[in-house]
C-alpha cells in the first residue's frame, strides 16, 4: 500500500509537487486503513490528505544537509539493480516513475 512513500529530499531535480502529493495520499491512506473513503469521509480525507501535502512539502523545501544532492537516475539503476538480484527478472516498471 505504501510504495509511494519515498524519500523525497536532497534530490536533483527536486521533488515535485505530484510527488510529493501521492506520497501523501499514500500516508493517508496508511493511517485511514481506506484507499478510497466513503462519500460521509472524502471531505476529511482529501482536506488531510493537503494538510499532509502542506506539511511534507515544508519539510522537504526547509531541508538543510551538507551532503550533494542525489541523482534520480543513479538511484533509479540501484532500485532496478536491486529488483533484479532480488526477484530474478527485469521489473516491470521502474521503481520511480512519475506519477500520473
Amino acid at each position: 500500500m505504501c510504495r509511494n512513500i519515498r524519500t523525497l529530499a536532497n534530490f536533483a531535480p527536486p521533488a515535485t509537487q505530484a510527488e510529493i502529493r501521492a506520497s501523501s495520499l499514500q500516508f493517508v491512506r496508511k493511517l485511514s486503513g481506506a484507499s478510497k473513503p466513503s462519500k460521509a469521509n472524502e471531505a476529511l480525507f482529501d482536506r488531510a490528505v493537503n494538510e499532509v501535502a502542506a506539511a511534507a512539502e515544508r519539510l522537504i523545501q526547509g531541508w538543510a544537509t551538507g551532503a550533494p544532492p542525489k541523482d534520480r537516475d543513479v538511484e533509479i539503476r540501484k532500485l532496478i539493480e536491486r529488483s533484479r538480484l532480488r526477484f530474478g527478472k527485469e521489473p516491470k516498471r521502474t521503481p520511480i516513475e512519475p506519477f500520473p
